[in-house]
């Protein structure tokens, strides 16, 4: 196995610190795909992320309250972004990849395609014929992304036909970027979770709580707020809050401030369609 050159390095420590800070995870595969190209020989590629489908609702929380669970990992490829290729084939690869038992084992592994079954073996399976050979590829690696033992997703890069089969030192230097990906993966993953269980909470609260916590409204103007919601009148409000007339439209002269309305009209607007 050949050693890396000086200048192999340091694109490589530029390429994890795309995997790690930039920002956009669909951007960063994308990236990560395009830039691979110029230490890794391939004509094509596609990287899926994996949906689980078994206990991993269950699986997250316990991972929060640092409690391991036993489990069946499982999922299917989606949200694909391509280099050099456009077709989605994730339904061929969840129905009948002969290597779907590895990319859904929940651990990070890199191998080539030669590795799981022999070349020969290969051509004459249903999934050579329907994915290969239309592109007219022959080999692949696979590079497999998981973290304490959820799968993640699965990048492939392709050679046509014709072309050598990928190398050792291929398969080295992919496997020493694999956990940089799939850290940076689970950490989206759980922000994508944290993101979702927020959003579904805001949509169970009142929209009068959604803009009091929203514009920091004080605990009064979100009393106040919350009649003027009702169809109450001023003087009905006052008389019920036991405050002056005066008092009241000097309150709900901070709440319009404070939400960016003009009158009792678009207070109504913005807080029934949640325009805040």
């Amino acid at each position: 196995m050949r050693s890396l050159e000086a200048n192999e390095w340091v694109f490589l420590s530029s390429l994890i610190f795309g995997i790690e800070e930039t920002g956009d995870e669909e951007t960063m595969r994308r990236e990560f795909l395009s830039r691979l190209a110029n230490v890794v020989d391939y004509d094509s590629a596609d990287f899926y992320l994996i949906k689980e489908t078994k206990g991993e609702k269950s699986v997250l929380q316990g991972w929060n309250r640092g409690v391991t669970q036993d489990r069946q990992p499982g999922g299917h490829l989606h949200r694909p972004v391509f280099y050099n290729c456009e077709k989605n084939y994730s339904e061929e690869y969840d129905a009948i990849d002969y290597s779907r038992g590895i990319v859904y084992s929940g651990k990070a592994v890199v191998y080539r395609d030669t590795d799981v079954l022999e070349d020969e073996e290969r051509v004459r399976t249903e999934y050579f014929r329907r994915v290969y050979e239309p592109n007219r590829w022959h080999y692949s690696l696979q590079m497999v992304f998981a973290y304490e033992g959820h799968p993640l997703g699965a990048a492939t890069f392709y050679r046509l036909q014709g072309r050598e089969d990928f190398s050792y030192d291929d398969v080295f230097l992919l496997d020493s970027l694999k956990d940089h990906i799939s850290l940076r993966l689970w950490r989206d993953r759980l922000a994508e979770a944290e993101a979702e269980k927020q959003k579904k909470e805001t949509e169970k609260k009142p929209p009068v709580s959604v803009a009091a916590e929203r514009y920091r409204l004080t605990a009064r103007e979100e009393t106040v707020l919350r009649l003027m919601m009702d169809g109450l009148e001023n003087g009905e409000i006052a008389e019920k809050l036991s405050i002056s007339v005066n008092t009241l439209k000097k309150h709900i002269l901070s709440i319009y401030r404070k939400i960016g309305v003009r009158d009792r009209i678009g207070l109504f607007k913005a807080i029934r369609e949640k325009e805040f």
